[in-house]
């Protein structure tokens, strides 16, 4: 089996398995901690059906002097639903706590943020079929199947 295989064996169906669930709670915990770079971060929401915050590792892609969150997994995450049902209203950490909004980009301006995502974020590339590499044109085809957020401090701020 090779890399993109087993990156897309841990995400069948679109949803984790056993084995993806463990080390993105292992993930999760050292980009919370600070200790990765800083463009790997812990996500928290609340979960729509439990009701108890849901951790999980991303990848922070900036573009044009904003912050974005991608779904490499669609529309469909958990996560994506999560932040729907939660307003927007999520916590970022990467050794500090922010409490965050997240704003869906519309299709139409997704994708050089794409692009600069499939550059950081090499884990994502077989869940998403365009080349990192490949050109802007071929971004803005797939935009509508991939989820980008802006984060915004929950303040308002940047």
């Amino acid at each position: 089996m090779n890399y993109k295989d087993f990156k897309r064996w841990l995400y069948q169906a679109g949803r984790p398995n056993w084995l993806a669930r463990i080390l993105n709670r292992g993930w999760a915990s050292l980009h919370a901690l600070g200790i990765a770079p800083n463009y790997l971060v812990t996500l928290e929401v609340v979960g729509r059906r439990s009701g108890r915050p849901i951790s999980f590792p991303l990848v922070l892609t900036v573009t044009a002097g904003e912050r974005y969150l991608v779904s490499m997994l669609g529309t469909e995450a958990a996560w994506v639903r999560n932040v729907a049902a939660a307003g927007g209203q999520a916590v970022m950490r990467h050794g500090r706590v922010e409490r965050v909004v997240l704003e869906e980009v519309p299709a139409e301006q997704r994708g050089p943020i794409l692009k600069a995502y499939l550059q950081r974020a090499p884990g994502a590339r077989p869940h998403i079929a365009v080349d990192k590499d490949a050109p802007l044109e071929a971004f803005a085809a797939a935009a509508p199947q991939i989820p980008v957020f802006r984060v915004k401090a929950a303040g308002g701020g940047p």
